[in-house]
């Protein structure tokens, strides 16, 4: 889905209705993202609402200089490094999230149909956060090299050399379980 139009706008379209179109097309990415981030839930709900909170306040600001995706994620980073950087997280000290016991799937249908996936996302959150981070943007959010360098804040070449020193260790530790199974 394109915004092109939010490159002109200029306060005649009704900024709820381009909110809602905004929140459909990218929440979801938005909020995967504040989750791997910060690995919780609840956590992520709060920055994902800020962010669009954030979108809403400065909607006819948006540039159009790089791609809704990536600004919407560059405003997701921003806010988990304030949150980080915040004297209340530094004072207090979180305990893990509680729980949740919702009623779905069988225990073995989901350990079936998750096993090497789980394996492959333990892999990956084993990386070290700027190898993963590089290694999310580009496998999960599909974003081009140029973006995540614009995001990140760093060189497209050092996007690309993280991207492949990230594969490479996801390969060399799959590789070594699988050779460890045999």
């Amino acid at each position: 889905m394109t915004f092109e139009y939010l490159k002109s706008l200029t306060g005649g379209l009704d900024k709820n209705a381009v909110l809602s179109e905004i929140m459909q097309a990218y929440g979801e990415d938005v909020w995967n993202y504040a989750f791997f981030l910060t690995r919780q839930t609840a956590l992520a709900d709060d920055i994902t609402q800020d962010v669009f909170v954030r979108v809403y306040e400065k909607l006819y600001t948006f540039r159009g200089e790089a791609g809704m995706r990536t600004w919407l994620l560059t405003i997701t980073r921003n806010l988990v490094r304030d949150h980080w950087r915040s004297a209340w997280i530094r004072r207090v000290i979180p305990f893990g999230a509680l729980e949740r016991s919702d009623i779905g799937p069988s225990a073995e249908s989901l350990a079936l149909s998750g096993l090497y996936a789980e394996e492959i996302w333990n892999t990956v959150l084993g990386l070290p956060f700027k190898l993963r981070e590089v290694l999310l943007l580009h496998a999960h959010h599909q974003l081009p090299h140029t973006e995540i360098a614009r995001l990140l804040g760093i060189s497209e070449g050092t996007v690309k050399s993280r991207l492949f020193r990230a594969r490479a260790k996801v390969s060399e530790k799959l590789g070594r379980k699988g050779e460890e199974t045999l």
